[in-house]
């Protein structure tokens, strides 16, 4: 187990062995004191540890005092984490009001110099300082935390010219900062790899610790999926990619991201703590089978169900168990389970399902869940669970943020509407976006997608490019499709509408 070091955000104690702890981010338009304050309630209430606000601009930063002390007036001393983009100076003055800020390296370094090649480590490193000293005097000063948060689609052209847009460039400029704050004796720091893509996010994660264990360092671990989406897509994304790291003992604070109701996201997260975090004293049970069978598919992984259903390639009875080893073997995976209700099933055999394909090959899944499930549910998560890996993609893929203060669109309607509109496109990547923050850069790789673009208005995105501006947000969805249906015409790339 990766040992995380010890720091204090507000009264938790984060690192070692105590528990991991939940995190979620307020919807609400941070200069509404009053809705942020019932907002941050709920998420408490609901179980949440440590609440995120959007801080858009100084006006936004100075009203953190007034939420905070009202916070106070009602009893509620859950510590409050800002996310500052684009303006250092808002960190600066957001840092002295709250117990954790995350900051993102690109902020930090002028787009001349993150795109210079040929700089050495020492001349980069002496302009992160400049730029990061204020804010390191600051945090020093309030004893605030710091958050280094590297995403996937943010990675500087030098690191894009250097490692590709891989996770192991993702750990690469992440520790560019690490080492400036090392250099500094500022250790106060938490920090973060994430993706909306699952395999990549897990990826990062690894080569992060084995980065850290090798130079002896140890600093608490954020885990998250970034815009992971609704429903079982988003609940099996988030949970394979942090359940399947909290089983190696990574991780201190997690954030489940979805497109619903913040609150959904912290009944999610505190399930995979309560199975799969540090204070777990339940483990399902895994039963390995060598069962040698004639694939009636080529495709591998499989999904196998105890009865017949139209999802799974073969059911239970279809198998042939013998103990002799033959080339036609392969490895099946009978995941037995206490019966569970689904909503708890999918969260928790997506995990063991992810483990046993990233980690022992496994060529097969089923799932004994006592009756409590059906055979078409148990396949289904199995299936989603394949499609959150790519190793079986059977369905759109859809990547949309969680919609926060700083989104001027209904991300979570947009997104169930695109779903409608867009479903039956195998293999497409469609993205959701409520605002340009995190919408180019995070939906990299989608096929189309849309990016909110000011109130009530969106740009529709082709292959990262805008194709149309300030579309309303009550058409985009069949103007998306239209664009679809478009480069379907032009290219013949989408197939099975």
């Amino acid at each position: 187990m990766y040992r995380s070091a010890q720091i204090k955000i507000g009264n938790l104690l984060l690192g070692d062995q105590n528990p991991v702890r939940v995190q979620s981010m307020t919807t609400t338009n941070t200069m509404d004191v009053e809705a942020t304050v019932k907002q941050v309630f709920e998420l408490v209430k609901s179980g949440c540890s440590l609440v995120r606000l959007a801080t858009r601009n100084m006006q936004e930063a100075l009203q953190l005092e007034i939420i905070k002390n009202k916070l106070h007036e009602f009893g509620i001393d859950v510590p409050l984490i800002v996310d500052v983009h684009y303006n250092p100076e808002v960190a600066i003055i957001a840092a002295q009001f709250v117990e954790k800020i995350r900051i993102n390296p690109g902020n930090y370094i002028p787009e001349e110099v993150s795109s210079d090649i040929e700089i050495t480590n020492r001349e980069l490193s002496g302009i992160i300082f400049k730029n990061l000293d204020p804010l390191i005097q600051v945090c020093t000063k309030n004893n605030t935390v710091i958050r280094i948060g590297v995403n996937h689609g943010s990675l500087s052209k030098r690191i894009l010219h250097k490692y590709g847009n891989t996770p192991m460039g993702m750990v690469e400029s992440l520790m560019e900062f690490v080492n400036v704050f090392k250099q500094e004796k500022f250790d106060n720091l938490v920090l973060s790899v994430k993706a909306s893509d699952v395999s990549t996010m897990i990826e990062a994660n690894l080569l992060l610790v084995e980065r850290l264990v090798d130079e002896g360092l140890s600093y608490p671990i954020h885990l998250g999926v970034t815009e992971a989406g609704n429903d079982i897509e988003g609940r099996i994304a988030s949970s394979i990619g942090i359940g399947y790291l909290l089983k190696k003992g990574i991780g201190d604070t997690i954030r489940v991201s979805l497109t619903e109701n913040p609150v959904n996201e912290v009944v999610v997260a505190n399930k995979l703590v309560e199975s799969f975090g540090r204070t777990n004293s339940w483990t399902p049970l895994i039963d390995w089978k060598y069962v040698s069978m004639k694939m009636r598919l080529k495709i591998i992984p499989t999904i196998i169900t105890k009865g017949k259903s139209s999802i799974s390639d073969l059911s239970y009875n279809d198998l042939e168990f013998t103990n002799e080893l033959s080339d036609d073997l392969q490895k099946l995976a009978i995941c037995n389970y206490p019966g569970l209700s689904f909503d708890e099933l999918m969260l928790v055999a997506s995990v063991d399902i992810s483990s046993l394909l990233l980690d022992e090959n496994a060529e097969g899944i089923c799932i004994n869940n006592s009756e409590a499930t059906t055979d078409d549910q148990n396949a289904q998560i199995i299936r989603e669970t394949y499609q959150s890996l790519d190793l079986r993609v059977s369905n759109t893929k859809y990547v949309a943020c969680p919609t926060c203060g700083r989104s001027t669109v209904n991300v979570a309607g947009l997104l169930s509407e695109i779903k409608k509109a867009t479903k039956g496109y195998p293999g497409l990547k469609i993205g959701v976006m409520g605002c340009n923050v995190n919408g180019p850069g995070e939906m990299t790789g989608a096929d189309f997608g849309i990016v909110g673009a000011g109130l009530g208005k969106v740009d529709v995105y082709v292959n990262g490019k805008v194709k149309h501006r300030g579309i309303t947000e009550e058409i985009a969805p069949e103007m998306l499709n239209s664009v679809i249906l478009e480069a379907q015409n032009k290219d013949s790339f989408i197939k099975n509408k």
